[in-house]
C-alpha cells in the first residue's frame, strides 16, 4: 500500500525549542509576552515548551491559564513539551521525576499539547556545568543491567499510559549513555515498551556532537525513523583529525556535517510524519533555529517530491 504523508512542506508543524530563553519560571507576564512575541516573530506557529524556560508542572492554575491564553493571542501551538533531566530510573531522584512527569502531562493536557517528550538523561555534572560545551565532559551513565531495563519500561509505560488516557503521546529522547544512548537501545526500548503511545525522540544530534567515536548518523536514522513520533533537529561541524581526536560545534543545519537532506529523506520514506523542533546551543539560537525551520521546509519539498 502506498503510502500518503498527512502534511505538506508548507504545514508540516515545527517547533521553536525555547531552549535560547532563561529559566523564566517566576517571570512577569510582560516578559512572557515578549519571549512568545520573539518567537512568532521569527516565522513559528508551533512550540516546544522545554522545562528549562518554563516548568509547566509545577504552574499554579491560573499561570498555567495565563500562559494558554499568551499561546493563542501570539498564534503559537504547543505541539510538545519537553521534560529536561527527569530520569525516571535516577538512582536517587527516580520517584520525585516520575511524579513531576505525570504533572506535566497534566499540565500539557490542560495547554493542548500533542507530544510529552522524556528522557532518561540526568543533571549535569560539575565539570559539565563548568565546560563551555557540556558535552565535551562525561556524565552520568546508566546501567544496562536487566533489572535497570526493566524498571525504564515498567516506569515508561506508565507514563505511555497516562498520556494515552489524555489523549496525546509520548516521546523517549535520545541521548548518549544513556538506555536510549544508541540507535540499536532506543530501538530495544521502545519496543520493549511495545505501545502504541510510545515512540522515539531520535535527537541523534546528541549524540553526533560527543568528542568521542560514534555510529554513522545516517545508520542511525535508518534505525530509529520507523519508531519515531517527535524530532528534535540540530547540527554540529564534526571533525576528526589524523591521530583520532574529535572536536564538535554548533552549526545551522544547512552547514554542519550531518546530512539532513538525506536523513529527512529516510524519515518520510520510513513514514515518519510527526512534529519536528528544531534547536541550537550558543549564540542567538533562535535566530540559528529560525533558519533551521526554512530549511527543513526546503528539504521537505524535496523529500515529498513538491518540486
Amino acid at each position: 500500500m502506498t503510502y500518503t504523508c498527512k502534511h505538506t512542506s508548507a504545514d508540516w508543524p515545527i517547533a521553536a525549542a525555547m531552549l535560547p530563553f532563561p529559566g523564566s519560571q517566576d517571570a512577569d507576564e510582560a516578559v512572557w509576552r515578549k519571549q512568545l512575541a520573539q518567537v512568532r516573530f521569527e516565522g513559528f506557529t508551533a512550540i516546544d515548551l522545554t522545562d528549562n524556560w518554563v516548568r509547566i508542572a509545577d504552574l499554579s492554575r491560573e499561570r498555567l491559564a495565563l500562559l494558554k491564553g499568551l499561546l493563542e493571542e501570539y498564534g503559537l501551538t504547543p505541539v510538545a513539551v519537553s521534560a529536561i533531566r527527569r530520569s525516571v530510573i535516577d538512582p536517587v531522584d527516580w520517584e520525585g521525576n516520575l511524579a513531576y512527569s505525570h504533572r506535566v502531562i497534566d499540565a500539557a493536557a490542560f495547554l493542548g499539547a500533542e507530544i510529552v517528550s522524556v528522557g532518561l538523561h540526568r543533571p549535569l555534572l560539575d565539570a559539565q556545568a563548568r565546560a563551555l560545551w557540556f558535552w565535551t565532559q562525561p556524565g552520568p551513565v546508566d546501567s544496562h543491567d536487566p533489572d535497570n531495563w526493566r524498571r525504564a519500561v515498567t516506569r515508561l509505560r506508565e507514563l505511555g499510559e497516562h498520556v494515552e488516557r489524555a489523549g496525546m503521546a509520548l516521546s523517549l529522547e535520545m541521548y548518549e549513555d544513556t538506555l536510549l544512548g544508541t540507535a540499536d537501545s532506543a530501538v530495544r526500548l521502545v519496543t520493549d515498551i511495545d505501545m502504541s503511545s510510545v515512540g522515539l525522540n531520535p535527537d541523534l544530534g546528541n549524540i553526533y556532537r560527543l568528542h568521542r567515536p560514534i555510529e554513522d548518523f545516517l545508520v542511525s536514522v535508518e534505525k530509529c525513523m520507523p519508531h519515531a513520533n517527535y524530532w528534535h533537529m540540530k547540527s554540529y561541524s564534526r571533525d576528526v583529525d589524523a591521530e583520532g581526536h574529535v572536536t564538535t560545534v554548533p552549526a545551522p543545519m544547512a552547514f554542519g556535517t550531518a546530512n539532513y537532506r538525506q536523513a529527512i529523506q529516510i524519515a518520510t520514506d520510513a513514514g515518519f510524519d510527526g512534529p519536528m523542533c528544531v534547536e541550537n546551543y550558543g549564540g542567538d539560537g533562535l535566530t540559528v533555529s529560525a533558519e533551521n525551520m526554512r530549511y527543513i521546509r526546503r528539504m521537505l519539498a524535496v523529500a515529498l517530491n513538491e518540486i
